[in-house]
């Protein structure tokens, strides 16, 4: 059962992940080479963790694959969240981002074999008509809100995989794994992206001084806590709720952004517009499920009095 402190603790990290497009444009190294060190230092940073409390970081053969394989989604939605920001802005990967309510409502259920709920299907269409508000005038940044769409959809996708990890493994653990796993495929990745569509065909793999503080944040702060704490509250809440919350990731994210880049984040009407109906999907969802959802699960319940 979710406590007032487990919604706190939600709202705390999705505060923190606001923060992570505009700590992305603050370091100066390119989008795959920053995934690279993140995923580098949260995977020491947590083995670092476990081994002072000297827990274990055992698990099965089956589960360790399992975890490197979500590790490989990890490693896309980094990738393109912060390819996002780059070819746009902060604001528009931010709300590519937010459609991840939508892919988190048609996958949860077919993970647990289930029917759809129609009111997130709802909300989750609620989001796209918000997007399509942005797009459908003139828009200046369609490669960058469709990077923000997947990473959106990959987050959708591990979240609804943790779900299932979590009720054999610890969220450390689980961080763990996928962190290496997620380092993994960035590091694979890097030769291609070298050969690609690095600039010059070289990578800059040399941070700054400043870049390494910011590198420390996103790896701990917004990685290690942020995700763990995550994993923890999917016992309590759907998939879905969490990522419906993360829609308030963009309002966090574009204030700050505002305040740090000034003009370069200033965007027409309707991407506010826009970006009201999509956070406005967070606010009527409690609600919704309340009256529609768990009210109608309570009478049909088996145990129920008729």
């Amino acid at each position: 059962m979710a406590t007032l402190t487990d919604y706190f603790k939600l709202h705390f990290i999705v505060l923190l992940w606001g923060f992570t497009a505009v700590v992305g444009l603050l370091i100066s190294i390119p989008a795959v080479e920053m995934v690279f060190y993140r995923t580098l230092l949260a995977a020491l940073g947590m083995m670092i963790y476990l081994k002072w409390r000297k827990e274990s970081m055992a698990v099965s053969p089956s589960d360790f694959f399992s975890l490197l394989a979500i590790g490989i989604i990890v490693s896309a939605h980094w990738l393109t969240f912060f390819a996002s920001a780059r070819v746009s802005n902060a604001s528009v990967s931010l709300v590519g981002f937010a459609t991840n309510s939508l892919w988190a409502a048609l996958l949860e259920p077919l993970s647990n074999r289930q029917r759809i709920k129609w009111i997130e299907l709802l909300l989750g269409l609620i989001v796209m008509a918000g997007l399509y508000i942005i797009f459908s005038f003139d828009f200046q940044y369609p490669l960058g809100l469709a990077l923000g769409i997947a990473s959106g959809f990959t987050a959708a996708l591990f979240s609804v995989l943790n779900a299932r990890m979590v009720r054999r493994i610890t969220p450390e653990r689980i961080t763990l794994y996928e962190m290496w796993g997620a380092w993994l495929t960035t590091a694979l990745f890097l030769p291609i992206y070298k050969h690609l569509w690095a600039d010059g065909n070289t990578l800059n793999l040399l941070p700054s001084a400043t870049d390494w503080l910011y590198l420390a944040f996103l790896a701990w702060g917004c990685s290690l806590y942020a995700y763990s704490v995550a994993i923890h509250l999917m016992k309590k809440l759907s998939v879905f709720f969490i990522q419906l919350t993360l829609n308030l990731e963009p309002v966090y994210g574009i204030l700050l952004a505002l305040i740090v880049f000034g003009e370069k984040e200033k965007m027409g009407w309707n991407f506010y517009l826009g970006t009201i109906i999509i956070v406005s999907a967070v606010l009527i969802y409690p609600r919704l499920r309340a009256r529609f959802i768990e009210s109608r699960q309570f009478h049909n319940s088996p145990s129920q009095i008729t």
